[in-house]
């Protein structure tokens, strides 16, 4: 017998003689002797027309006796049909029922029926049946395609560095433990420390996507346990300017390049976005509280940082000016590893944040590479050197000047899409109550 391969639902046309499709049962319509049925593939629908007096009476038993959510293969001829999704339908030959579904099911896949989220994410494999959550997950592998094709073609080099270490990035108690062999480990808040040595090692400009973990409580809809992050790192940089240039560029250029290739997931989840033709503006922390207190009445508690209202009333401000991108440079009181300012600087620190539509969605700045610099951070911080001996040790055999940024790709695919939850965003997400699925 002649192989059949495979055709998906979208590429299935009028005329056809012989195709076999096969999917999930969206849909079924028993109208007595005609019964329709609605194939879901990953790329869309298509119906099938089972016809008693055409199909023989063993078939049209067998799908009189479908269930939702079975997965079937029919293999058969096709036919114009403008009531039809696609404007054509399947006259089958023959049906194979590959597994069937129990019934009641846990969720309703055709949207007829909503779910609130924590019952979807409960019973993940079947909510990511629906179309509107692979369009998502098919946008943000675009998403990751379309910032590697702008740092790949600005000659970075991808890195895979270990997501279990001895010490976390940041120190603190916001770090969750694993026990690696013998020895407590922990599981890394990011991978800074590691960018780093590839500086000291020559690589110039490297980048990594991959998985970090925070251990703190939160019940927010932008905090998970475990998130995504875009790291890159850069050496023989003047300052944080340099970093912000490229992370400015690269977002650019992403979106140009979602408009082109993912225009179908954005059109049928409703989206459309604004390529940003302007300069990102960069304000200093300064500003940034200036602008809160005067224009919003508003000051942040702790004095050092943003707060969740800060940020969306700067954004706000901002998008009234037609600017939904916008930096926040020189922080005061950051971490052992930031550039603190220098005279010339006027502010705290060389860090900064990216702020996109009121919300931080990218952290960087300088680095700090004079190593007796490095060693009062640290001793002002109340760390324990030991337990970064790996990465001290990098300074002393000459280092360039060098800085960097950790983007939230959750956070991004979530502000792009305008979801309501950075869960939604995420394929499995963890929090403080969820470690299942």
């Amino acid at each position: 017998m002649e192989r059949i391969d495979r055709t998906y639902s979208t590429d299935v046309k009028s005329g056809d003689d012989k195709v076999k499709v096969s999917g999930w049962v969206h849909e079924i319509r028993d109208i007595g002797k005609l019964v329709f049925i609605v194939i879901r593939d990953r790329k869309g629908k298509i119906q099938a027309t089972f016809k008693e007096d055409e199909c023989g009476e063993e078939l049209f038993k067998e799908v009189k006796n479908l269930g939702k959510e079975s997965v079937v293969e029919i293999t058969g001829s096709v036919e114009e049909n403008g009531q039809a999704p696609g404007g054509r339908e399947v006259k089958p030959d023959e049906m194979v029922v590959l597994s069937e579904a129990e019934t009641p099911l846990p969720l309703e896949v055709s949207g007829s029926v909503d779910s609130d989220l924590s019952t979807r994410l409960d019973e993940r494999f079947i909510d990511l049946r629906k179309k509107e959550e692979f369009d998502i997950f098919s946008f943000r592998s675009k998403v990751v395609s379309g910032l590697r094709d702008y740092f790949e073609s600005e000659e970075f080099v991808e890195i895979h560095t270990p997501i279990i270490s001895k010490g976390g990035a940041e120190g603190g108690a916001t770090l969750f433990p694993v026990i690696y062999y013998q020895e407590e480990a922990f599981l890394r808040q990011s991978p800074q420390l590691y960018k780093q040595m590839l500086m000291a090692a020559g690589f110039d400009k490297v980048f990594e996507i991959g998985p970090s973990f925070r251990a703190e409580k939160f019940g927010t809809s932008r905090h998970v346990s475990e998130f995504t992050q875009w790291d890159v790192e850069m050496a023989f940089i003047e300052d944080q300017n340099d970093v912000m240039d490229h992370l400015e560029k690269g977002l650019k250029h992403l979106i140009g390049y979602l408009k082109e290739n993912a225009s179908r997931e954005l059109e049928d989840l409703g989206i459309e976005l604004k390529e940003p033709d302007y300069d990102f503006p960069r304000i200093k922390f300064d500003e940034a509280i200036d602008i809160l207190e005067k224009e919003y009445d508003h000051v942040p508690e702790d004095p050092t940082d943003l707060d969740t209202k800060g940020e969306k009333l700067l954004g706000k401000y901002f998008e009234e000016k037609g600017k939904e991108f916008f930096f926040v440079v020189g922080y005061p009181g950051e971490k052992f590893y930031y550039m603190q300012g220098r005279e010339e600087d006027d502010m705290a620190s060389r860090k900064f944040d990216l702020i996109y539509r009121g919300q931080e969605l990218s952290s960087g700045g300088q680095r700090e590479h004079r190593i007796d610099v490095l060693h009062k951070a640290m001793e002002e911080e109340g760390m324990d050197k030991s337990n970064f001996e790996f990465f001290l040790q990098i300074f002393k055999y000459g280092i360039p000047p060098h800085g960097g940024f950790g983007l939230g790709v959750d956070r991004l695919v979530t502000k792009l899409l305008e979801l309501d939850n950075i869960k939604e965003g995420i394929m499995f997400p963890r929090d403080p109550n969820r470690l299942s699925p």
